[in-house]
């Protein structure tokens, strides 16, 4: 299976910079996994395609500002740093522009020595290990220095931090948002409750690993990186039953799918359970637990629209794409949403 098969054009104006101003108020585009067909809808109108005994889940992991700007102690330098994994003795695994000027021994102040870091390694592909040095507590330093790490496509300033948050977004942790979640309001899903579905939240802290491209011509060669996961007994229990009673599961987002493809057992059974996962799902794989899936359009030839199409089939995927284009829907992170079921 060949990079280039999850190919689509995309006119640069469809690119979404800003979030709406109504979470809720995004087009949703609904694709028929079965027949191929699309429909167009509102966000809003997301609960009248989930039925009681269905069970929704929700990836409850909260951005970090993870993007920190400083200067090299030596030569004041301006160095940007993104935190990706924490390790242990304040040390994150990053990434680090430029590069070249990074070697182990450098070391960074950021925001007039409230922070300072020394890079200590160099680890898989040139991201840097960085011990860092600071009084008080580090959470409270980087929600003072740090920014959102928004993705390159987006260009704007984003004014209000949350708006890169879910509503619902509780276990710090995440490089990046797991955006399909943003389309939420309390209301919407409080109407969604009200309904007799059943929420389960689960907790996956997304990597940039996630949106890294596929390099290979042949996908079967991309390697995915590790990124954590924790489901606890509630979340397992929902889950469980829903599939117990012939109900559906429908994942919000790509990330809580990956969590609950990953800690699935071969029959289909979720337990509590926390570990690492580099779960790569393209078409051919057999789910275990999923039965829909909320999401947002991805990236050409990315991993995320390669698991959509394990989902809905490549063809119909692109498809469905194709019709989102031509109907000016808003693509990525502040764009609009899909559901296949």
């Amino acid at each position: 299976m060949k990079r280039q098969d999850f190919y689509f054009e995309l006119p640069e104006e469809l690119i979404a910079q800003d979030p709406l101003e109504d979470r809720s108020a995004s087009k949703l585009l609904v694709l028929d996994k079965e027949t191929g067909e699309v429909f167009h809808r509102s966000f809003k109108e997301i609960a009248d395609y989930l039925e009681p005994g269905d069970c929704l889940v929700l990836n409850d992991t909260k951005v970090i500002p993870a993007r920190l700007i400083g200067a090299k102690e030596d030569t004041g330098g301006k160095i940007e740093v993104l935190l990706l994994k924490r390790g242990e003795g304040n040390v994150w695994e990053t990434l680090v522009k430029p590069g070249r000027k990074a070697r182990p021994g450098t070391r960074i102040r950021f925001g007039e020595g409230l922070l300072t870091g020394e890079i200590i390694d160099i680890v898989d592909e040139g991201n840097r290990r960085i011990r860092f040095e600071y009084e008080g507590i580090f959470e409270e330093i980087l929600d003072r220095l740090g920014q959102m790490p928004l993705p390159p496509y987006i260009t704007h300033q984003l004014e209000d931090k949350n708006r890169y948050q879910t509503v619902y977004a509780r276990h710090t942790g995440s490089a990046a948002a797991p955006t399909a979640g943003l389309h939420f309001t309390p209301k919407l899903l409080e109407q969604i409750e009200k309904k007799g579905v059943d929420i389960a939240k689960v907790t996956l802290h997304v990597g940039l690993g996630t949106f890294r491209p596929v390099k290979t011509e042949n996908i079967l060669e991309h390697h995915m990186h590790s990124e954590f996961y924790q489901i606890d007994e509630a979340a397992a229990e929902k889950i469980n039953r829903a599939k117990d009673k012939g109900n559906r599961v429908i994942c919000v987002g790509t990330t809580s799918c990956r969590t609950v493809e990953s800690a699935a057992d071969e029959k289909g059974r979720l337990r509590a359970c926390s570990g690492w996962t580099d779960i790569f799902i393209y078409p051919g794989y057999r789910f275990r637990i999923l039965d829909g899936l909320i999401t947002n359009f991805h990236l050409p030839e990315s991993t995320l629209i390669m698991l959509v199409s394990a989902l809905a089939g490549r063809e119909q995927t692109l498809a469905a794409y194709e019709a989102a284009i031509r109907e000016r829907y808003r693509f990525f992170s502040f764009g609009d949403a899909m559901l296949v079921i």
